[in-house]
């Protein structure tokens, strides 16, 4: 426990007042450390926004707002440093890992606290004790990130998500029902509903594009059981739903209407705190692995490829590199829906322009959210920056970064790949090593082949495998065979099987059979009032 300290302020002492009260306050706050393993400490982190219009909030409360109220992200105040040793790293558990990962974000949550919702997520949901395995194929590593309940990365947050929610709930005195509202371009809304379901407190209402995810997808949300939960298809696609997501966060008028009502809106979408830091976790449990087995030297640096859209898996590797992980080259791959890849060449990010549907429909996005607490780090923390280059893409779809930003950039290598450039990926690897990718892992693979060409740098790889091939049975096979035309996309899975020598994964066999429970379509402008009819409001 900590010694109270006692201040004594001599009336009218002008030293005392201006000079010391100050830096005897700042000694103080600095004491405010949180007593961990081992003897180390964890100082307090807090979250402010990137708009820079709300004061700093605990990691609970942070949690539990999913958004700012000014319509920014919350950040930490400060990224912590990953101060532990690598040979103790590499001899640890991937919950080992994530608790001390997390405790040095999630600062106001207790250790027990921490445990029982890292222990809670993962668990026997999980058809590996690994979590997260590297397989090794085509002279690269394989973060294996689908071996969750719906097969695709997001289990690795959306487990640990509703434990950590209802516990912040709890911490803040919280009596409201949470109310979690997500849009999805695919795994995002399975992930969600299926962490939620049933989870007393809170209600999750999940809006997909009707016409832009995969048939395994939408039979995978449609088909979601829970008293709490409400599946919506939308005539429009994920960016609509995303900005109708927002656009009711940012409605106070309404926000007031609910707590009223007694409800509280939340977010499982990766703009929530709580989704993005258990995703650092995982790069660092695939370092600690390429040590342990002897892969890597300590201290030798990798590079990370990542498939994304939303930007959010790879900001936390980015933010993983920030606590001391030791990461070259961020490699950003993108699919035909390529505005990172334009940014990253330019500087300039351009929203307008056609929105393509391809075979990686979780990439399928034009806004990338979590690009924004990119932009805020790399703006040097000022908030009023950010602020003015959101408003820059709300109102003419577009912004350019300044020289000094773009110079920071330097981390960072993004590129795209077609559609024929995608499915040539999953053939090559599977004839090559035997090995299966998704749609989206096969855009990862291809533009980290183009950046080996360009680039000759053959550093240690680590490449993020978001979804099982299963989740895309159609495009994965067709891009192996094309004996296998007119087959049902669930029913490909057995000729999957046959391809991969991998087992047809319990999620999608569930589906088989299972009745469809939510039918509603509407269009996106309906979304709001949409709300409020689920919620009797």
């Amino acid at each position: 426990m900590l010694s109270p300290f006692v201040f004594f302020f001599e009336p009218g002492n002008w030293l005392m007042k201006e000079k010391v009260a100050p830096f005897l306050i700042s000694c103080y706050n600095e004491a405010l450390r949180e007593p961990s393993q081992k003897g180390r400490v964890i100082m307090q982190i807090y979250y402010k926004s990137t708009r820079g219009h709300e004061e700093n909030v605990t990691a609970s409360q942070a949690i539990l707002k999913g958004l700012s109220k000014d319509g920014g992200l919350f950040v930490p105040t400060k990224i912590p440093k990953l101060d532990i040793n690598m040979e103790t790293l590499s001899q640890m558990s991937y919950q080992e890992t994530a608790y001390e990962v997390m405790k040095r974000f999630f600062t106001d949550f207790t250790e027990e606290e921490l445990k029982d919702c890292i222990n809670k997520a993962y668990d026997e949901k999980f058809d590996t004790d690994a979590i997260a395995p590297l397989k090794e194929a085509d002279g690269v590593y394989y973060l294996e990130l689908f071996h969750g309940a719906t097969i695709a990365f997001k289990d690795m947050a959306l487990s640990i998500l509703p434990h950590l929610m209802t516990t912040a709930a709890r911490k803040n005195g919280t009596e409201k029902e949470i109310v979690i509202l997500t849009a999805t371009s695919g795994d995002t809304g399975k992930a969600a509903l299926a962490g939620f379901a049933d989870v007393p407190g809170t209600r999750i209402i999940v809006f997909y594009p009707k016409h832009g995810v995969s048939p395994i997808q939408e039979k995978q949300m449609v088909t979601q059981k829970g008293e709490n939960t409400c599946v919506i298809g939308i005539t429009g696609n994920f960016d609509d739903a995303q900005t109708g997501v927002k656009k009711i966060f940012n409605n106070q008028e309404l926000v007031q209407e609910l707590e009223e009502k007694g409800f509280q809106f939340s977010s499982a979408n990766s703009i929530n705190i709580g989704r993005l830091v258990p995703q650092i976790v995982y790069y660092v449990y695939a370092y600690a692995t390429l040590y342990r087995q002897g892969k890597i030297k300590e201290g030798q640096e990798i590079n990370v490829v990542v498939p994304t859209g939303n930007f959010g898996n790879i900001l936390a590797a980015y933010y993983a590199k920030n606590m001391g992980l030791p990461i070259h080259k961020f490699i950003c791959a993108s699919n035909e829906n390529k505005v990172l890849y334009d940014f990253f060449r330019t500087g300039t990010y351009d929203r307008n322009r056609e929105f393509i549907l391809t075979s990686s429909p979780s990439m399928d996005i034009l806004i990338s959210s979590n690009l924004e607490r990119l932009l805020y780090l790399l703006a040097g923390e000022d908030s009023g920056k950010c602020a003015e280059l959101m408003k820059e893409l709300a109102e003419k779809g577009s912004y350019t970064i300044t020289e000094e930003m773009k110079e920071k950039l330097g981390d960072f290598y993004g590129n795209y790949c077609s559609e024929g450039e995608t499915k040539e990926a999953i053939s090559a690897v599977y004839y090559g090593s035997g090995y299966v990718l998704d749609p989206h892992t096969a855009v990862a693979g291809g533009v980290y082949q183009k950046y080996l060409k360009e680039t000759g740098d053959d550093s240690v790889t680590v490449i993020a495998s978001t979804a099982s091939p299963y989740k895309f049975t159609r495009s994965v096979v067709d891009a192996i065979s094309d004996r296998y035309q007119g087959i049902d996309d669930l029913q490909l899975s057995k000729v999957l099987e046959e391809l991969s020598k991998v087992p047809v994964p319990k999620a999608v066999k569930e589906l088989m059979d299972a009745p469809v429970l939510h039918d509603r379509v509407i269009a996106a402008d309906e979304m709001e009032e949409t709300v409020k009819t689920v919620l009797g409001i």
